[in-house]
């Protein structure tokens, strides 16, 4: 069985912070950060196919039923019964040194696949106003930005994540390995997320095989600029 069919088969600068505000994030920092177990799978902002051409339909069922769901259940099994079961993502995150490794890589894929589900959508545009004034302060033009992040997301050897992270004033661009993310105390990149994209091969093989550069610039066509702005202004 080659690996299409296998994955087929699970189917069966510096900116402003005052000016941006101080909005939460609804989704991954209020619901997601604060949650304790048992830890669910929030809806699909969107249909499987609403990404389409850029990601397939069978992609992101798979991706969304099979793969997040997998990190939802063995994150609850690795918890319980330990001291974490009592703590929210939020604590967890912050002291994954302290935690097993099956609570670092399941905690680390559901509030990274939480978090990039809400930053793509269908039909989506250029980023605009806060945003777009914060990536041109920070890296001078758009295209800059994106040639920086595409950077990242294809030299991460292996599996892991490209982000856009706000700290201090700035955005900064870095990767992360597995599922590991700017939240927790091991990241060499840390920060509050503003975008991530997931590069770990099952985000993309079916439809793209191994082009990985084919898929990182497809993924501007469904980026949701405006929960961008929405974390811009978290941070």
């Amino acid at each position: 069985m080659n690996r299409i069919d296998f994955l087929r088969t699970l189917a069966g600068s510096t900116f402003a912070v005052g000016a941006l505000g101080n909005q939460a994030f609804a989704g991954s920092d209020n619901i997601i950060l604060a949650e304790t177990a048992p830890f669910k799978q929030a809806p699909l902002p969107y249909d499987f196919g609403a990404l389409e051409p850029s990601i397939d339909k069978l992609t992101m069922e798979i991706h969304y039923t099979k793969h997040h769901a997998a990190y939802v259940k063995n994150l609850n099994d690795a918890v319980k019964g330990t001291e974490f079961e009592k703590k929210s993502l939020d604590e967890i995150l912050k002291t994954i040194g302290k935690a097993p490794a099956a609570i670092r890589n399941n905690g680390g894929g559901h509030w990274n696949h939480t978090f990039f589900w809400e930053v793509m959508g269908p039909k989506k545009g250029e980023p605009t106003g806060a945003v777009a004034d914060a990536i041109k302060a920070q890296f001078g033009t758009l295209d800059k930005f994106k040639e920086e992040f595409a950077k990242a997301a294809t030299t991460r050897f292996g599996s892991g994540w490209a982000w856009l992270v706000a700290k201090d004033g700035k955005l900064s661009i870095g990767s992360t390995p597995n599922q590991d993310n700017p939240l927790m105390d091991i990241s060499d990149i840390k920060g509050t997320p503003v975008l991530a994209l997931d590069v770990w091969e099952h985000a993309y093989y079916l439809h793209y095989q191994n082009k990985r550069a084919d898929y990182i610039k497809a993924f501007w066509d469904v980026v949701n600029w405006d929960k961008v702005a929405e974390n811009l202004k978290k941070a």
